[in-house]
Order: structure tokens, then C-alpha cells, then sequence
């Protein structure tokens, strides 16, 4: 399958024709100054004038040209921001492209223009597949906690406000190469991704989900960035407009367009330039280049206290690539995480399409420091082409059944011979749906730093560590921050105490809020076109609570039977019961399946 990409910006348009699997571009062409009299396209060796082109025109002029004896079979969009609602690649349906229109307010630099684009190339390549790509969609999957600011909750609400976060293409994509490269599904490992370019951003990838990021609500707030100040004190700005008379317009031009390695430096946004003007002894440039390595840092140390550690930091764009000067004064001073720079891998880091990934961390290094080249176009074609080959579709009618499941405990054999007494066997109440699995008679106490839990029922068989999953209610009824995690998956989560009839045993770890998942028989997986450890969605239909649940994991075992799995929260959310079910949500007859946690095929 060959995959035109579509990347429109204000004054810009990126087009390449490639090949998703292998990375191979077919074709690549640039329009320049889109809007503007001297408007150009750059394909290969020509450069060809396009006078005063918008985004319509230079595309109804430069596809043409293109595509000129090359079949293509989807087209992939770049689209800035995705808002609340959409969280995972989607075809571009009438109603689609419409709700992207209301879209603009919250990326109005970013967003028309990629609706421009969309308008266009769908009016031209009327019958093939379009799918927009969601540069916000990789952190859909941040906690509130991590997502929501300190302001009034109505006003929020009623606004759209929350942390989206952007760059999430890159992040992904980076964060999968460097599990490829160390050779460890990226879902068992805590990366730091550094999108270090004009526009900065870092993130922190957990068990292959976005769970914290630096820019916000607008691709303003986190890091100093080119133009863009990153975080300021709001007081300022509030100081600015009074004493500067500025108005919106003109503090968003401040912030967007004057700030930043620019407004530092006072010789403009390109590091190349402020590097060498700062080598001749320039200290304005000098103190832009340490702003900007100390923000990043700060960042990274952030991010290693919000995962509990970190296994991988990856630098990527422009700077991250390419500026090894940027990346010594970010990494010198992160021994105490177990990370250590090799000086000379690091002037020696080169990456490219043919070698993507470049390590500059010492040999023996607990923490790998890696080089990683992005490849936004690719990571874009991959999802359309995925969406596009109908590889998710599936019957809207078929049914899953649900199950909510309460609060509950697994053991080991040792703390079920210290809570029940020594040769105890659990003894079995009743059996669950998945098979093998069974409620017990036996129930504990589980006592937290602020409250307890009574009769809480233990669950068999015996397992090889303990765990004690419980509900968002429960987190606040004991006191504790219990992370959201797949089943048997307790590195690094909290300890809790369980009290049973013959002792006590306290938990260095293992209290859980289990993330929601289905369990599959391959029969069914297959049935529905999906594979194990991909993230869908789930659509449920009650009386007068319809929703969708997202970021619901699929786990397929021959040992399962088809089941979604939900807390107590969550069926509640939905006035769920017994004997419910929930289908696939879909969106044109194709499963919004988020595969995002999935590593690209890249063979």
C-alpha cells in the first residue's frame, strides 16, 4: 500500500508519497509561502512559482504533478488538534470535516489550515480513503490528575479547558523505535521522548501510553521553544498587559511569536546561529542555550518522579537530532537517575532513515540515552493505511458481554498462610466467567494511611504475587494514589495492608486500579479483526447514559472467554448491570481501534 501524506501548515504544505512498512519515499514535494505573491513548489530540482496560491489551488496545481504515474491507495492528514473527541486516527467523513471546523478555536494557527488541506485534497482525490491523524491523540491517555489545571470546574467545563498536549506522532513514534532498539516491548519500559525543534515538547512514556507531557491546552506552555516562551508566571503576563498596554492580539504575539530562543538571544529562533554567536562570546546567546537545557532537564527529572524512575531518555527533531552542544548540557548532570553521558558517542550521534537510532549513554549505563529520528509521515501513513485497509473493521451488531468487577485481593501462597493460618486452603464461594478463575469465601480487611476497607473477598487461584485492585473511590476512602495498570502489572505501584483472621500482611507493593480491558479467545479476536494488547474503543447503550469507553485494552488467550472488564466506577458512570454488553464503537463501518501501544511494523 503507498500512503500520500498531507502535513498543511500556515504557509506551508509537506507532501510525500511513501510506503508505510518499509519507510520508502516514492515522491516528496514542498509548497513554500502558501497565501503569500511568491508562493513556490519545490520538487525535486525544480522550484516552480505558484503566485499567491492558497491552500486549494497549490494543491490542485502541485498533486497533479505528484502523483503523475503513481497509484495511491489512502491519504493521511495531519491534524494538530483533536479536542476531546477525537483521540484516534479517523476517516474524513462529511460530518467528520464538520466537527474538525469547531475544532479551530483551540489551534487556530494549526487547525484551519489543516482543514484547508483536507477540504482540498478530498475535493481532488474524491475516491480514495482520507484519515486524519491527531498530533493530540498519544495523550489521551494522561490521567486527569496529569490533564486537569487548578481552575474553577465550570469554567473548564464550559470552555474545553485541559491539558492535550501535541507532538503526540513524534512521541509515539520515537518511543517505539527506541523499545525496537533496545529490544524490549515498549510497554515494560518508563522513556522520557525530548521533541527538541522549534516547537519543544517532552513526555513521559509508560507501559506505551502518553501519562504526562509539556505543552498544554495550546502548544504554548512547557519548554522555551523557538519564538514561544513555554511556561510563564500568568502574573506576568497580567504585568505585561498593564504596564504595556498590550492587548489579546498583542500578548499573543509576545508569547507565540517574539519569546522564546528568540526573544533571549535578540538574533532570532535558529539554535545553529545562537551556538556559534555564543561561542564568539555572545551572552545573551549563552543564556538562551542554558534557559533552554535547564528547562528540559527540569523536565526529565519531573518526568522520572512522575513514572518512579526511568529506563530510556530520547532526543528527536531538529535540535534533539542534531545539536550535540544541546544534548551534553541537558544529560550532564543526570547521574543521579543512573544516566551517563559518553562524551564522544555523543559528538558522534548521527541518525537517519537508514539508521534511525544512535545511543550515547556510557556502556553499562542504567539509563540509555538514545538519538531517534522522527518520521512523522511515516507514523501518519502507517495509521491511515491501517484504518484505510479495513483492517479494523467488524460487525457494529456483534456484542460483548460485561462484567463489573468490585473491589478485590489476589495472594500468594505465603500471605495466605499468614492471614488464614499455616496448610490454609482458599476455599471457593462461587466461579467466575473466565475459566479457572473463581470467587473465594475467604474476605480481608485492606487498610490504607487514611481509612479501611471491610470484606473485601479474596479471588483464586493463588497467584505468584500479590495484588489488591481497587476503584477511584476506594483511592480516596483509603488514602492512597493507586496507579492505573494491566493486571499483574505492579512494579513501582504503592504497598497497602491486609488484616485477616490469623495475621497481618503489609504489601510493599501491589494496590492497583486495574485499567479496563476485554478479555478474547483468538476465535474472537480474529472474528473482530483485532490482536492482543491492541486499545479499542467500546460503545454501551443504557437508558438515558449512553458511552464510550476508550483506551480499553484487548488481552487474547485461548484460556478466555469473550468479556469487558469494568470497576465499580465505571459501571456506575454508565448505570451498567448484569447481563449488559457494549460493541466496538465505530466510526464509517471501521473500529476506532487506538494502536498506538502496538510497535510499527517497521520490517
Amino acid at each position: 500500500m503507498h500512503v500520500l501524506v498531507v502535513n498543511c501548515g500556515s504557509s506551508s504544505i509537506k507532501l510525500d508519497v511513501l510506503d508505510p512498512h518499509s519507510g520508502e519515499r516514492l515522491a516528496t514535494a514542498r509548497v513554500e509561502r502558501v497565501g503569500h505573491p511568491d508562493c513556490v513548489l519545490l520538487m525535486g530540482d525544480d522550484s516552480i512559482p505558484i503566485e499567491g496560491a492558497d491552500h486549494a489551488r497549490a494543491l490542485a496545481f502541485t498533486l497533479p504533478r505528484l502523483l503523475e504515474g503513481r497509484a495511491v491507495d489512502a491519504v493521511g492528514h495531519r491534524v494538530v488538534h483533536g479536542g476531546a473527541r477525537f483521540d484516534a486516527p479517523t476517516l474524513l467523513e462529511d460530518a467528520v470535516v464538520e466537527a474538525l471546523g469547531a475544532l479551530s478555536p483551540l489551534a487556530p494557527l494549526h487547525n484551519p489550515p489543516n482543514l484547508a488541506g483536507i477540504v482540498a485534497a478530498r475535493a481532488l482525490l474524491p475516491k480514495l480513503p482520507h484519515v486524519a491523524v491527531f498530533d493530540t491523540a498519544f495523550h489521551a491517555t494522561m490521567p486527569r490528575r496529569a490533564r486537569s489545571y487548578a481552575l474553577p470546574k465550570a469554567l473548564m467545563e464550559k470552555l474545553g479547558i485541559r491539558r492535550y498536549g501535541f507532538h503526540g506522532t513524534s512521541h509515539a513514534w520515537v518511543a517505539q523505535q527506541a523499545g525496537r532498539y533496545l529490544k524490549e516491548d515498549p510497554r515494560a519500559l518508563r522513556i522520557i521522548t525530548c521533541h527538541l525543534g522549534n516547537g519543544a515538547s517532552v513526555t513521559a512514556v509508560e507501559a506505551g501510553r502518553s501519562v504526562e507531557t509539556s505543552m498544554g491546552m495550546t502548544p504554548l506552555e512547557g519548554l522555551v521553544m523557538g519564538t514561544r516562551s513555554g511556561d510563564v508566571d500568568p502574573g506576568i503576563i497580567l504585568e505585561i498587559a498593564r504596564k504595556e498596554g498590550l492587548d489579546i492580539d498583542g500578548l499573543d504575539k509576545l508569547l507565540n511569536h517574539q519569546s522564546g530562543l528568540a526573544g533571549l538571544s535578540g538574533v532570532g529562533n535558529d539554535l545553529r546561529d545562537i551556538e556559534a554567536r555564543a561561542a564568539s562570546g555572545d551572552e545573551d546567546c549563552r543564556l538562551a542555550i542554558q534557559v533552554f537545557a535547564h528547562r528540559v532537564r527540569k523536565y526529565i527529572g519531573a518526568y522520572a518522579a512522575v513514572m518512579g524512575g526511568v529506563d530510556a531518555i530520547v532526543f528527536t527533531a531538529g535540535i534533539g537530532e542534531n545539536s550535540a552542544l544541546m544534548r551534553h548540557r541537558i544529560t550532564q548532570r543526570l547521574d543521579f537517575l543512573g544516566a551517563r553521558l559518553d562524551e564522544d558517542r555523543n559528538r558522534d550521534a548521527r541518525v537517519s532513515p537508514a539508521s534511525p537510532v544512535a545511543e550515547f549513554s556510557e556502556h553499562g549505563s542504567r539509563v540509555r540515552l538514545l538519538v531517534v529520528a522522527t518520521d512523522e509521515a511515516r507514523a501518519i501513513a502507517h495509521d491511515a493505511a491501517l484504518l484505510a485497509a479495513g483492517a479494523q473493521s467488524v460487525e457494529a451488531a456483534s456484542m460483548i458481554p460485561i462484567a463489573v468487577s468490585a473491589r478485590h485481593i489476589h495472594l500468594t501462597r505465603e500471605a495466605v498462610e499468614t492471614l488464614f493460618g499455616a496448610g490454609h486452603t482458599l476455599t471457593p464461594y462461587k466461579p467466575l466467567s473466565q475459566p479457572g478463575q473463581f470467587a473465594c469465601e475467604e474476605k480481608l480487611t485492606v487498610v490504607g494511611p487514611k481509612g479501611r476497607l471491610a470484606n473485601v473477598r479474596v479471588l483464586g487461584p493463588e497467584r505468584s504475587e500479590c495484588q489488591v485492585e481497587i476503584s477511584r473511590t476506594d483511592e480516596f476512602a483509603l488514602g492512597v494514589d493507586a496507579p492505573v495498570r494491566d493486571s499483574g502489572d505492579v512494579a513501582n505501584s504503592p504497598g497497602i495492608t491486609l488484616e485477616g483472621p490469623a495475621g497481618v500482611v503489609t504489601l510493599a507493593k501491589g494496590l492497583i486500579c486495574a485499567r479496563r480491558h476485554i478479555h478474547m479467545h483468538p476465535d474472537d479476536a480474529a472474528r473482530f479483526g483485532v490482536g492482543d494488547r491492541d486499545v479499542v474503543e467500546v460503545a454501551v447503550d443504557t437508558d438515558g447514559r449512553d458511552m464510550i469507553f476508550g483506551d480499553v485494552l484487548i488481552r487474547v488467550s485461548p484460556k478466555y472467554k469473550l468479556e469487558m472488564h469494568l470497576d465499580t466506577d465505571e459501571a456506575n458512570a454508565a448505570q451498567l448491570s448484569g447481563g449488559d454488553g457494549g460493541v466496538l464503537a465505530s466510526t464509517g463501518g471501521s473500529v476506532r481501534l487506538r494502536r498506538r501501544n502496538v510497535g510499527f511494523d517497521a520490517e
